[in-house]
């Protein structure tokens, strides 16, 4: 072997380690982001009523979603996980006529298979159909939180095979763009026109005629709707934006998180200033509310590449990886398995020495550690289970 293989070899193999290292620490942030939907977000609820301290209270209600217009940290969960989503794309995607043409359409294939299988899980998730067989189209609801994952992916993964990342920068603006050109100005049979409210924006025109079986809880606008899944590509296309800076910037991780922190702070000064004529509303999912999100995830994706890139804390990484590697099917598991009743079953003579409150705390932490040692003993034999 001559010496420029050799050298062709080496960085080969170097930007492999740099990809795997990237993954962990989107693993990490992945899982740490998941931690809150298996059940930590009770955590300071529980806290705030044994201690009465109103700062615990502060963080409880930041572990709801908001009613309507505004953000709170909860509202923040599921744009981190697509951009998340975006990140793994941006890190490991290249044109397509980059990739050998015998794996080109089997390329195409998947994404497609990976798109209707997450529509599928979402429909589980949701619990189906609640009647159960004869099956009843009008009683299930299709639009889901993986469903959109799935959505948003697919079309950027698209977007990252097919066109060029400068009409990937100008889709992102313009859909943000025109989305607020949609429900500000224009009006169908009454809804839209600048109204933003739950009756009377034109989402719930679009979830009305074009969204069949049921919506979340009868309302006019499903969070998970028609019209909304349009923005939530941009949340993905920010992730491969970033994941893509990573790749380019791993030799320089200085000037990387310099670049990611003022891109968050450029997206959340812009979102905050659209938010005076276009609110921030995650059930919308307006484009202000897609840049705050977007500003908040490069934060936390900032502070966990400093975490587990720089200072290396690679025992703390793997905490979060546990959950973050195999983190659709115990979002799934979340709703289909009964996790309460196995950890009374487990654990239910220790809470009697407990009064309720304390119970109650001890309760939601053995709860989540039952799910991480079973995503545990997962990763410890290699068993990582992707859709």
């Amino acid at each position: 072997m001559n010496t420029a293989q050799e050298i062709d070899k080496n960085n080969l193999h170097s930007n492999e380690k740099l990809k795997s290292k990237r993954i962990l620490s989107v693993d990490a942030l992945r899982g740490f982001d998941m931690i809150w939907i298996l059940g930590a977000e009770g955590v300071f609820a529980a806290l705030f009523v044994i201690t009465g301290w109103s700062w615990l209270q502060s963080l409880a209600m930041q572990m709801q979603h908001s009613i309507w217009h505004g953000v709170t940290a909860y509202d923040l969960i599921f744009p981190l996980f697509i951009f998340l989503a975006g990140v793994s794309l941006g890190i490991s995607a290249k044109p397509i006529n980059q990739y050998p043409v015998e794996k080109r359409k089997p390329l195409v294939l998947s994404s497609i298979k990976r798109l209707g299988l997450l529509m599928l899980l979402g429909v589980i998730y949701n619990h189906g159909w609640g009647t159960g067989i004869p099956l009843q189209l009008e009683e299930v609801r299709f639009a889901s939180v993986l469903g959109r994952i799935g959505v948003a992916w697919f079309i950027a993964a698209m977007l990252c095979w097919y066109v060029s990342e400068r009409i990937q920068w100008l889709t992102a603006g313009g859909i943000l763009l025109g989305y607020w050109v949609l429900l500000t100005y224009i009006d169908i049979s009454g809804f839209g026109g600048g109204d933003y409210s739950a009756s009377g924006a034109i989402n719930a025109w679009f979830d009305v005629k074009l969204l069949p079986g049921v919506s979340y809880q009868g309302l006019a606008i499903d969070p998970e709707g028609v019209l909304s899944n349009v923005t939530s590509i941009v949340n993905a296309l920010a992730g491969v934006f970033a994941g893509r800076l990573m790749i380019k910037s791993a030799e320089q991780p200085s000037k990387l998180m310099l670049t990611l922190l003022i891109s968050a702070v450029i997206c959340l000064i812009s979102g905050e200033a659209w938010d005076l004529i276009f609110p921030i509303n995650k059930t919308l999912w307006t484009s202000s509310f897609v840049l705050v999100s977007v500003g908040y995830s490069l934060l936390l994706l900032v502070i966990f590449y400093y975490l587990f890139d720089v200072l290396k804390l690679t025992q703390l990484a793997k905490f979060f990886a546990v959950i973050g590697c195999n983190s659709i099917i115990i979002y799934l598991a979340s709703s289909i398995v009964n996790w309460q009743y196995i950890n009374n079953g487990l654990f239910g003579g220790v809470f009697v020495f407990f009064d309720n409150d304390r119970g109650t705390l001890i309760s939601i932490a053995t709860t989540v550690f039952l799910q991480w040692l079973f995503l545990y003993w997962l990763y410890q034999r290699k068993i990582f289970i992707k859709v």
